[in-house]
């Protein structure tokens, strides 16, 4: 039972700090209009700096000789993800598919699983590593992709594709695999460590200060979407996924952060981007909100079973 109580206290942590930042935003010390100019704070300063320190500070190639792969174990991950979200989405109803195959797909597959394996494991954990190399490509693929559900056609935005986290993976891995990581100043790496600190307090702040300002504009409750959303999002995927890691049985890494992956609430920008493609806000908030205060108990459950078949 400790894994459970581990990873409920992890959880728990984040969701308290959005907590927080409702508490701020209700008491008025900050308007709520602040919280978008807070959000390339965390996105694209805060969270390059915190992968940019962990690679540096953790990495080694000899340690995770089949680090190259995990970019690939994403990409199928993925692919079977999308099969899952597209059969699934025919359960809910016809005017609100997309929100639900949006929520379905897009997970939150960086902040939520970083807090948990850093509970587990410690801030310095290789495993943090193998989360970092098999999201490499996750931010990319999510603002680049997420249009097609309303069925629009658009270019490639290449600036974020090639984002500030690809970017800051990308030069830390060269450093570290050309093992020159050294030539970097320490004051920089220092620095990465201090901007990084602030990723996940920022973009919970601003999560929790979001949903009271979208939850002060009443609107119906979807109580039956929420409901098969919550089911197949929190128990039905990570069900199915933990049944095909134990089947393929990849090395230990590999298999925690498919089934973290599989069992993580929905991207916090969900309601966000489906709001910009003119979608249905109030129901991808209601998504996000009630999947994280469930994954308190399924992350939780879903680590028990994983730790009867898998052994660090």
């Amino acid at each position: 039972m400790n894994i459970f109580f581990t990873s409920f206290e992890s959880v728990a942590t984040l969701l308290g700090v959005g907590v927080i930042g409702f508490w701020i935003v209700r008491r008025g010390l900050f308007p709520g209009d602040v919280l978008r100019f807070l959000n390339p704070l965390a996105i694209d300063i805060a969270l390059p700096a915190l992968v940019f320190y962990n690679i540096i500070a953790n990495f080694s190639p000899e340690t995770i000789p089949g680090w190259w792969q995990l970019p690939l174990w994403w990409f199928a991950f993925t692919a079977i993800l999308f099969v899952l979200t597209m059969i699934s989405g025919f359960v809910s109803k016809k005017e609100t598919r997309p929100e639900f195959k949006i929520s379905l797909l897009y997970q939150n597959g960086i902040f939520l699983p970083l807090v948990v394996i850093g509970g587990m494991f410690g801030d310095n954990s290789t495993l943090l590593i193998y989360l970092f190399l098999f999201t490499l490509f996750y931010p990319g693929f999510v603002f680049s992709t997420y249009h097609f559900f309303y069925g629009k056609k658009e270019r490639i935005d290449w600036k974020k594709v090639l984002n500030p986290v690809l970017i800051a993976s990308l030069v830390a891995i060269f450093l570290r695999y050309f093992n020159i990581q050294d030539f970097v100043p320490g004051f920089i790496v220092s620095c990465s460590k201090l901007v990084g600190g602030m990723a996940i307090p920022t973009i919970m702040i601003i999560i929790g200060g979001n949903i009271y300002v979208d939850f002060q504009k009443k609107g119906p409750l979807y109580t039956s979407e929420v409901i098969k959303f919550l089911l197949l999002k929190n128990i039905i995927f990570p069900l199915i996924f933990l049944g095909l890691i134990i089947l393929i049985h990849p090395d230990y890494g590999i298999a925690l952060i498919i089934l973290l992956e599989s069992a993580v609430p929905p991207i916090t920008a969900a309601p966000v981007v489906i709001e910009r493609e003119g979608g249905n806000k109030n129901i991808a908030n209601q998504f996000v909100l009630t999947s994280f205060i469930f994954s308190l108990f399924s992350i939780s459950l879903m680590l028990m079973l994983f730790s009867r078949f898998f052994t660090l």
